[in-house]
């Protein structure tokens, strides 16, 4: 029989999980508030944790331009950003969802092998082959081309799609394949629509790890019209001396897309979580 919380043991665990969620979302609340103060009161720690008056002037100071040297303005840097995560997340889609439902659902010889070496490429961080394939692309560098191609095909994401298609009863192709439907019109017609979840925690995940790639622009960007927001806030705050509040701001403006792209896909994304948490 399932055990009843008193109400003490309720308010108790509400008190707990409440300090826990402030203390997670203080260094996001402390970005935010240190964006709105001068320079020279962002580092005061705690002490000058609420800023004396609420000014977006380093927020202003970031859109208008980075800096008088610079080449170029930071709607230019988002603008690459935005670009590059697209083509990655779409492409990505398309992509690994078709190759999830070969390795699903159509059957030929070394399948297994195949998915096998999927589940192994996981293992392997980007780091131990990000030189292998800077030297393989040293000459196409300083191109959005070449920042995307190494991130469309993604192992993980595989097996995401993998583990929900086969969790799609069998008989909804089979009866599509009566009606004359062959395999590209029933995944596009059929699975597609059914996967909306998948795809949108496919979506989300490949957009974070896209959004904030920075190894592979440091190895392969060095002209400033190609640079993404990441590699451009590590100049930025490079620069001598910095100014702390408009660092902050750059790093509001660098956070606030993920949160706008959360905010859409939050429905589907929970939907997804839940259903690969649940065996078929």
């Amino acid at each position: 029989m399932a055990m009843t919380r008193t109400p003490v043991r309720r308010v108790l665990d509400y008190t707990v999980l409440s300090v826990l969620a402030f203390v997670f979302a203080l260094p996001a609340l402390y970005l935010f508030l240190g964006s709105l103060k001068p320079s020279d009161e962002v580092l005061n720690g705690l002490s000058g944790f609420l800023p004396t008056h609420l000014s977006f002037d380093n927020y202003a100071a970031v859109l208008d331009s980075l800096n008088s040297d610079s080449t170029g303005y930071f709607w230019q840097f988002m603008g690459v950003s935005v670009l590059l995560s697209f083509v990655v997340v779409t492409g990505g889609l398309i992509v690994n969802s078709m190759a999830a439902y070969g390795l699903t659902r159509l059957k030929w010889r070394g399948q297994n092998a195949v998915f096998t070496l999927v589940l192994l490429l996981m293992l392997i961080p980007f780091e131990s082959v990000a030189v292998p394939l800077f030297y393989m692309f040293n000459g196409q560098r300083n191109t959005l081309f070449i920042q995307a191609l190494p991130f469309v095909a993604n192992a993980f994401a595989i097996y995401q799609f993998h583990t929900f298609f086969k969790k799609i009863p069998p008989s909804i192709e089979e009866a599509a394949r009566l009606d004359g439907a062959g395999p590209w019109r029933t995944f596009f017609a059929i699975i597609v629509p059914m996967s909306r979840p998948v795809f949108a925690s496919v979506a989300i995940l490949t957009f974070l790890i896209q959004w904030g790639s920075f190894l592979w622009p440091v190895l392969m960007v060095s002209d400033p019209s190609v640079r993404p927001l990441p590699l451009e806030m590590s100049v930025f705050q490079g620069q001598q001396p910095p100014d702390w509040g408009q660092i902050l701001a750059f790093g509001v403006l660098l956070v606030l897309p993920v949160l706008i792209v959360f905010a859409f896909f939050q429905r589907w994304f929970v939907e997804g979580v839940a259903s690969s948490a649940v065996k078929g």
